[in-house]
């Protein structure tokens, strides 16, 4: 019989060509069934290590000596004294204390705005006196940037160094350059434009404030040569800045090359003349090209330019070939939505505020053609969001063989699947997907084309929903680490990180009075839980540790000290249970609730028709209730991390919070003091409604909910648990009908009216056609949550880590006949698929090893099951 090697042996670190690790990388792999512990064997550069023992195959820590700088590292692992698993092979990074390259920028400062300058080019020539037979290029940028060897390319990664908080991290990248190298002289070139680093920032376009005035690159060629030898080549005075062919280039605004124009030297480099933090290591993937899209139409205007259906809303940018004899200028314009016309409207996404006039979003690429036969324009210096590209073209034809739409984002692997009876179901769970994949570009943004901020609220609704769609423990840490980059000196979280605008150096500024919202800031505490919960990474609460803890002591010394103007007016002194009512700073609120109708039909939006009475709101209710969450969070966080003493004050601290909440908000008979769908759910799902209360506030969220015509009321915040609410409380049947309700506010209604990504407002396209607010904003589409969890029925059970165990239990619903789906979780992947034949249920699945599984029927059988395949039916 043939033992069974460990296999999907990783280590937690990102990379392009191959991982790149910092000097202590953890160790993972997926577990044997019967395996009572691990053995270890690695060489490092060549060298072998002591054979190591581990009792885990989950995020082992390092066991042995810490790497140094670009060592090559090859590892295997078996179950104790079993068979070997094949090799993992994975490098260690450029470490910051090792760097010798300087830091280099233009010759000459630019005038333009920021986000519309020009392209930078740095080249070096390179003597090389024998062949070459290792090669390393280790480079990063303030900036975007792409690095080219003897005009090759270098690496697949795209909008590299990515976006952080650049005041504090910056990450580099490394690439096998090896092929593009030959003996004698070589080019070494560096393109470099704004970028996040200096590019614009938000719905209003402000310069982003980190510091700086100028772009700049370093990197360093390693090279190991025939005879043994090695040479280093690394940014510095002997550079050359050049022009570059891109004379405009903005993340926001977008990319124009004139492929006309030769680049001319303009003279040496400066250097050293900006301030840089060290240099790390990037745990996440890249971003990527990941695929490309023919136009699925392209009709011509009658102004003469053409619009391009690409059937699909995503990140990424438009591909052209064939530009046309020398001098053709062609532009490319990105949107969402056409007019009654047919043509490009991008009206919605502008955004107007007092003092600042209209600001226009302008996703606008241009082209101007050397007359090269297979010349290709791919705008690599920025991104938009759109599914429609107005394309004008001067002195040439355009065919549709010519145009492509360039998937970009960050390369995240899938890790559920869900499929069921119902096709709108499907498509829901897909165009869920897609959204969250279109504002997945390096950080998790709220929009991928107005805004592109990586808003705290948005991801805190949705992590629960990403971890069960693709693998984004690496891309989540990188952005939790812009988050503890970016926190007030007061504790308060930035509402988006990185954050581009420097709240926390300028208090001044009036999103600095709309900072340490409930719900946005509590990602803080919630977003390393589920990534706790889904992986069980305890390193990543221990790193998050101190973020925490300051948010939460804030928000409570918030809730101490503040209160809102309606209990001042109600008592000059505070209650005693006021102490833990978080009542009394700014909130966001719900959010994005469905706008009520007036007189004459016309949608109403509360904020933009009164924005002080919304400022003022008491939204005490919501901020205690995620007081309360984020405090109970935190006690539980503590006990993993062994910190008893503060495990037992949170747990006080917790039970007096909600005290607090039950006194001011919960009547005796179970209704809330808002009395709206979302305090109901938010409520329930949060745990703060007594257990013999329970049964009547779900009743009433049910009377809210007819009383809406069957329609959802819930906004930001709340929406995602509305059906996993519904569902455990007794009302599966409410759920469905919400879930299967095509007038608005709806999901499927959102998918009649042409969605191809989940809408920001719920009348994304109102019933006139008009488009409104962003097409691509993903935190609504968290509702696939419950495809899996209820539908399907696959949760992880209570209080198990990382998929240890697991429930399967089906709620069919809605005439929903069969369902079936996976998920890929770090002890291997689980299946599980059920359908309804003669009035029983049979559920299938398959049990990776070292899991466990709890199956529950609709009729209550409940059966053990462990790795392997299994076969259960019952009555329905």
């Amino acid at each position: 019989m043939t033992e069974i090697a460990p296999s999907g042996l990783r280590i937690d670190a990102g990379g392009d060509q191959f991982p790149v690790s910092g000097e202590r990388p953890r160790l993972s792999w997926l577990p044997l069934d019967d395996a009572d512990g691990y053995e270890l064997a690695a060489d490092i550069d060549g060298v072998g290590q002591p054979m190591a023992a581990v009792s885990s195959h989950r995020l082992n820590a390092w066991p042995w000596r810490d790497l140094t700088s670009g060592e090559r590292v090859r590892w295997r692992v078996r179950g104790t004294g079993g068979a070997w698993s094949d090799e993992h092979v994975f490098e260690a990074g450029l470490f910051d204390r090792d760097w010798t390259a300087e830091w280099i920028s233009p010759a000459d400062a630019d005038q333009q705005a920021y986000g519309k300058r020009p392209g930078h080019l740095f080249r070096r020539d390179v003597v090389i006196g024998q062949d070459v037979v290792s090669a390393r290029l280790y480079s990063t940028a303030l900036g975007v940037y792409e690095a080219f060897v003897n005009g090759e390319r270098v690496g697949t990664a795209e909008l590299s160094p990515g976006t952080t908080s650049y005041d504090t991290t910056v990450y580099a990248q490394a690439a096998d350059v090896t092929a593009a190298l030959r003996a004698g002289g070589n080019l070494l070139e560096l393109v470099v434009t704004d970028g996040w680093y200096l590019g614009q920032v938000g719905a209003f376009h402000a310069p982003a404030a980190w510091g700086g005035d100028r772009v700049a690159a370093r990197a360093e060629l390693h090279l190991r040569l025939a005879d043994g030898s090695t040479q280093v080549v690394r940014t510095d005075g002997d550079w050359t800045s050049w022009s570059s062919t891109i004379v405009r280039a903005g993340l926001m605004d977008g990319q124009a090359t004139d492929s006309t124009v030769r680049p001319r030297p303009l003279g040496p480099v400066r250097v050293g003349v900006v301030a840089a933090p060290p240099v790390s290591w990037s745990p996440a993937p890249p971003v990527r090209r990941i695929e490309e899209r023919a136009p699925r139409a392209l009709n011509r205007l009658t102004s003469g330019a053409w619009i391009a259906d690409f059937g699909q809303n995503a990140s990424g940018w438009t591909r052209l070939t064939d530009l046309g004899p020398h001098g053709a200028r062609t532009i490319v314009e990105h949107g969402e939505h056409l007019d009654p016309a047919g043509d490009l409207d991008m009206s919605h996404l502008d955004s107007e505020r007092e003092g600042d006039g209209l600001v226009v979003l302008d996703q606008r690429d241009e082209v101007v053609s050397a007359g090269e036969p297979g010349a290709v324009f791919e705008p690599r210096h920025t991104i938009h969001g759109f599914q429609y590209a107005r394309i004008t073209r001067e002195g040439a034809p355009l065919r549709a063989e010519d145009v492509r739409m360039v998937v970009v984002n960050t390369d995240l692997a899938p890790t559920g699947s869900f499929r069921c009876s119902d096709d709108d179901l499907n498509r829901l769970h897909e165009v869920a997907a897609w959204s969250f994949l279109g504002n997945a570009v390096d950080i998790p943004t709220d929009c991928p084309q107005r805004e592109r901020l990586g808003w705290t609220g948005d991801y805190q609704v949705f992590a629960s929903t990403a971890v069960r769609l693709f693998d984004v423990h690496g891309f989540t840490r990188k952005w939790l680490q812009s988050v503890r980059d970016d926190q007030l000196d007061d504790g308060r979280i930035a509402n988006f990180s990185p954050d581009g605008r420097q709240v926390k150096h300028h208090p001044e500024l009036q999103i600095a009075q709309m900072t340490g919202s409930a719900g946005w800031g509590d990602a803080a505490v919630h977003v390393p839980w589920v990534l706790y919960e889904a992986y069980g990474d305890r390193d990543e609460l221990a790193a998050n540790w101190g973020t925490m803890t300051r948010w939460v002591e804030w928000a409570l010394e918030t809730a101490r000290t503040r209160r809102h103007p309606s209990r001042v007016q109600r008592s000059s002194e505070p209650l005693p249970h006021e102490e833990f009512l978080w009542d009394g700073s700014f909130h966001w609120g719900e959010w994005c609730e469905p706008k009520l109708r007036g007189a004459d039909g016309e949608l109403i939006d509360p904020v933009a028709a009164d924005p002080m009475a919304w400022f003022m709101e008491d939204k005490g209710e919501i901020g205690t209730a995620f007081l309360h969450r984020s405090v109970s969070e935190l006690a539980r966080i503590a006990r993993v991390l062994d910190r008893r003493a503060d495990a037992d004050r949170y747990d006080e601290v917790a039970g007096r919070v909600l005290e607090a909440w039950r006194t001011e908000f919960l009547r005796s008979d179970g209704r809330t003091a808002k009395d709206s769908q979302a305090s109901y759910v938010r409520a329930l799902s949060f745990g703060l409604i007594p257990q013999d209360l329970r049964a009547a506030s779900a009743a009433r969220l049910v009377e809210l909910i007819r009383a809406s015509g069957t329609h959802l009321g819930t906004g930001f915040l709340s929406t995602a648990d509305l059906l996993p609410t519904l569902a455990e409380t007794g009302h599966a049947d409410v759920a469905y009908e919400l879930l299967f309700r095509r007038t608005s506010p709806s999901w499927l209604g959102m998918l009649d009216r042409g969605a191809t990504t989940i809408w920001e407002d719920w009348d994304g396209v109102d019933e006139n056609g008009a488009a409104h607010e962003s097409l691509n904003h993903y935190s609504k589409g968290a509702v696939v949550r419950f495809l899996h969890t209820h539908l399907l029925g696959l949760d992880q059970a209570p209080g198990s880590v990382a998929w240890e165990s697991f429930v399967l239990r089906p709620v069919p619903g809605g005439g929903v006949t069969w369902a079936e789906g996976s998920h890929t979780t770090p002890q291997g992947t689980i299946e599980a698929s059920w359908v309804i034949e003669d009035g029983r249920i049979v559920v299938k699945g398959r049990v990776p090893a070292a899991t466990m599984g709890t199956v529950v029927l609709p009729d209550g059988t409940t059966v053990t099951v462990g790795a392997g395949a299994f076969r259960l039916s019952g009555a329905v």
